[in-house]
C-alpha cells in the first residue's frame, strides 16, 4: 500500500485552490452575517441566508480537484484515489472551521436546528466534491471547477423553482415537512458519498468527454 510522505502532503497542499475556496467561504460568511443586520425580517431571512452561505461555499468546493498539472501527476506512483482522498482530508478542517463560524454568525435565537442544517450543509459539500470527482474521472479537462460551479448554481435554482412539493428539500423550520425533508437530505448525502467514492476510482478503461468544438 502506498505510503503518504510529508513531501506528498506538502505538494498536494500547494496545489489546493485555497484562494477560490477562501473567496467562496468569505462570501458565504458575509451572507450568514447579514442575518444580524436584517432587523425584524431576521426571523424569516436567517435560514435562507444560511442556505445561501452553504451554496456559496459549495461553489468554492467544486474547484477542489482542479489541477493544472493533472496530466503530469497521473504518472506518479501514488494512485489517484489516494491523491483525491488526501485533498479532501486536507480541506476537511477548513470546512469544519468555516461551518462553525457560519453558525456562530447567526444569532442564537434565529439559528435553525443545528443538526438538521448541518445535514443540509454536509450534503451540499459532499455533493460538490462528488461532482468534481466525477468530472475528473470522466473528462480530460484540468479545471472543471468553473463549469461545475455554474452547473451547481443552475441546479440550485431549478430545485428552488421546480422541485416537487411532495419531495420538498428547502422548507422553513415551522413547516410540517421539516423532518421528512431532512430524511431526504440524508439520502442525498449518502448518494453523494457513494458517487464521490465511485468517481475517485481509476476507470478500467480511460474514456473521456471530449471538449471539442462542433461535437
Amino acid at each position: 500500500m502506498p505510503r503518504l510522505s510529508g513531501d506528498l502532503i506538502v505538494a498536494v497542499w500547494r496545489t489546493l485552490p485555497l484562494g477560490l475556496v477562501g473567496a467562496a467561504g468569505g462570501t458565504g460568511l458575509l451572507m450568514a452575517a447579514l442575518s444580524r443586520a436584517t432587523g425584524e425580517a431576521g426571523e424569516w431571512l436567517a435560514l435562507p441566508l444560511l442556505r445561501a452561505a452553504i451554496l456559496a461555499f459549495a461553489m468554492g468546493l467544486v474547484f477542489l480537484l482542479d489541477d493544472p498539472a493533472r496530466h503530469t501527476t497521473a504518472t506518479v506512483p501514488t494512485p489517484r484515489p489516494i491523491r483525491i482522498a488526501l485533498r479532501v482530508a486536507l480541506v476537511v478542517p477548513v470546512v469544519a472551521a468555516w461551518w462553525t463560524a457560519a453558525l456562530l454568525l447567526v444569532p442564537r435565537d434565529l439559528r435553525p436546528p443545528v443538526a438538521d442544517i448541518t445535514l443540509e450543509a454536509g450534503a451540499a459539500f459532499v455533493l460538490a466534491v462528488a461532482a468534481a470527482a466525477v468530472a475528473v474521472r470522466r473528462s480530460d479537462i484540468t479545471r472543471p471547477g468553473p463549469r461545475l460551479a455554474a452547473g451547481l448554481l443552475t441546479s440550485a435554482m431549478l430545485v428552488l423553482l421546480f422541485w416537487p412539493g411532495r419531495w420538498a428539500l428547502l422548507v422553513p423550520v415551522e413547516d410540517e415537512r421539516w423532518a421528512a425533508a431532512h430524511d431526504r437530505w440524508a439520502v442525498v448525502l449518502a448518494g453523494a458519498a457513494v458517487v464521490g467514492v465511485l468517481g475517485a476510482v481509476e476507470p478500467l478503461r480511460r474514456w473521456y468527454w471530449r471538449m471539442v468544438p462542433g461535437r
